[in-house]
């Protein structure tokens, strides 16, 4: 199958795809390229997107409708794609196809068996054998990438540095294992390791403890978030934002250390503000060498 025009006729960029799933970020790429005058669309997956889409241009697409994105793609004049947002492992067994979805629907299914990050690079190939390039979404907002060093005028502790070691161990240790990017750790104790649930529900797992009375959880604690070894870099890189914060304040934590140009950040500077209103540090490490 022929790729698309990877530039229009005047060179600029190409019209951007945007797959999108929950929560803010796919706004904040649309909001990005409609500010450049970049052309754009949405695909917004059924159950997941937001109707803030309906903004843009759009259309609806479900999980299993691959060959209606395909269609969509072609007939938008996509040259580019970004994934973004949330999305939730289906169940293959229960996934309703069309017939190009069947057709993948094995080796989607054999890939998913490895892993998420087996899953997306498979969708990332898959993707690029049909002629469209595809994109992080710090490749359309260069300002996601979290940057290094300690973003607030809270500074963290030494036992803070000592819990932020321990949990980078922690998360390098299950994203060898494929499972997950985040870990929380107080006083050297693990809290919680963050598998499939995401971020938001390992923190209430946390603020559940702090509300049972565990003394390990008295304003204390830190939430380590870091890319797995090797991963696919354009999609599902770890994601953190104010409600990160928000959370992490119900559950009674220090701070958040996150991986400096590994992870991505929105709102940085309302990340901050809200931390130190709440005596919370953030800080950006650098991934340690393996």
């Amino acid at each position: 199958m022929s790729g698309p025009q990877t530039l229009d006729q005047e060179g600029s960029l190409p019209k951007l795809a945007i797959i999108a799933g929950g929560g803010d970020m796919p706004f904040r790429l649309a909001e990005t390229c409609r500010g450049s005058g970049r052309p754009y669309v949405i695909l917004g997956l059924k159950g997941f997107a937001g109707d803030q889409i309906s903004a843009h241009p759009h259309h609806w697409i479900a999980l299993g409708e691959a060959g209606k994105a395909l269609d969509l793609l072609k007939h938008e004049g996509a040259g580019e794609l970004v994934f973004c947002g949330r999305v939730q492992r289906p169940n293959f067994a229960d996934l309703r196809v069309d017939w190009t979805g069947m057709k993948l629907l094995p080796r989607l299914a054999m890939a998913g068996a490895k892993g998420d990050d087996a899953l997306l690079s498979f969708i990332v190939r898959e993707m690029e054998g049909y002629g469209y390039k595809v994109v992080g979404p710090n490749d359309v907002l260069k300002s996601l990438l979290a940057p290094a060093g300690v973003w607030t005028d809270t500074q963290p502790s030494d036992q803070d540095h000592l819990d932020i070691k321990r949990a980078i161990q922690v998360v390098s240790t299950l994203g060898a294992l494929d499972i997950g990017q985040g870990a929380v750790v107080a006083n050297g104790l693990v809290l919680a390791v963050e598998a499939a649930e995401g971020t938001d529900r390992m923190l209430d797992r946390v603020a559940m403890l702090r509300q049972a009375g565990s003394s390990a959880l008295r304003s204390s604690g830190v939430l380590v978030k870091m890319s797995k070894p090797g991963q696919e870099r354009r999609i599902d890189l770890p994601t953190v934002g104010v409600e990160t914060i928000r959370r992490m304040e119900q559950a009674g934590l220090s701070g958040l250390a996150v991986e400096a140009q590994g992870a991505l950040a929105l709102d940085q500077a309302a990340m901050a503000a809200l931390a130190d209103d709440h005596g919370m540090f953030i800080l950006g490490f650098e991934r340690p060498a393996s």
